[in-house]
């Protein structure tokens, strides 16, 4: 019996530290943690083009719903947690989304169907709007119901991302809504008692990796590329913003090496400091094969 427990304590003791190994392996790769009951999920929610119909400034209210609408009502609501996986204060969520005809507000004081939101200590944010459509780009592609979102707070890296619905078929033929990346964030829906949509989103950001300021001031500025448009970049959060002929077109993560890349790496911009004084720019826009242009400030 002695002999027996021996080798049941020792199988114990194996297996708790095979377990601490394995814990400790993925943990540090920020796969999973044990928070103490059970192990939960930290990868950081993934990024997604910003599109070219981002307003920043938009006023902080929770219901967006016009008078007169004939969309169906929605209740988006989640969390948001910081790097250590714990609820994150004062994170300020932007939202963006079209009405029910397709179309974006992009000029009028009112930012219809655009939103900002400060979370409260438990993390939390909220919207009532209403559900958005799928809207034609061309005559070949019609983008998915979509939700956009811009989550930024101190000491995390700013995310800018997408969210699509499940069923919808237009997933299938569209490069953001189908790219892997985007798995976590085609939502379900449900309907509560007054049969109207509701959809929850848990926000994970990550630790944040910027430029330092200096650098930044270098990069800043109105370049002219190649291709005869002119491209402003712009430090916004700890983001470089692309504003292309005037339009607000991505918002970029530093990578390291002076090189930027916005959400799935669909723009991305390298800069290089000439001995002279100038700054040049090689900007990669991912399309059926790879676009590049230059530019100098």
């Amino acid at each position: 019996i002695s002999h027996y427990q021996n080798q049941q304590t020792m199988k114990r003791r194996k297996f708790i530290q095979d377990s601490a190994m394995i814990a400790l392996s993925v943990g540090v790769f920020g796969k999973i943690k044990w928070d103490g009951e059970k192990y939960v999920g930290t990868d950081p929610t993934t990024t997604d083009i910003l599109g070219p119909f981002y307003r920043p400034g938009a006023p902080f209210k929770t219901d967006l719903v016009q008078a007169g609408t004939k969309g169906e009502i929605m209740h988006f609501s989640g969390t948001v947690f910081g790097k250590d996986g714990k609820a994150l204060k004062a994170a300020l969520v932007e939202i963006w989304h079209c009405d029910e005809n397709g179309v974006y507000d992009n000029t009028s004081d009112n930012y219809v169907y655009r939103s900002s939101f400060k979370t409260g200590a438990d993390g939390k944010y909220n919207f009532k709007s209403i559900f958005p459509v799928p809207y034609a780009v061309n005559t070949t592609l019609t983008r998915p119901a979509h939700i956009h979102m811009r989550i930024s707070a101190a000491g995390v890296q700013d995310l800018v991302t997408q969210v699509y619905f499940k069923g919808d078929k237009h997933i299938a033929e569209d490069v953001s809504a189908k790219d892997k990346s985007a798995l976590n964030r085609i939502l379900a829906i449900t309907k509560n008692a007054k049969n109207e949509k509701v959809v929850k989103f848990d926000v994970y950001l990550k630790e944040e990796y910027v430029l330092e300021a200096t650098a930044f001031k270098k990069i800043e500025g109105l370049y002219e590329m190649s291709d005869r448009s002119m491209i402003d970049f712009y430090k916004n959060g700890d983001q470089l913003f692309a504003k292309v002929n005037g339009q607000i077109m991505e918002a970029m993560d530093y990578k390291g090496d002076n090189s930027f890349a916005g959400g799935n790496d669909y723009v991305k911009a390298k800069f290089e400091l000439l001995a002279n004084g100038v700054t040049k720019v090689t900007v990669t826009i991912t399309e059926d094969k790879p676009i590049e242009i230059t530019g100098t400030k």
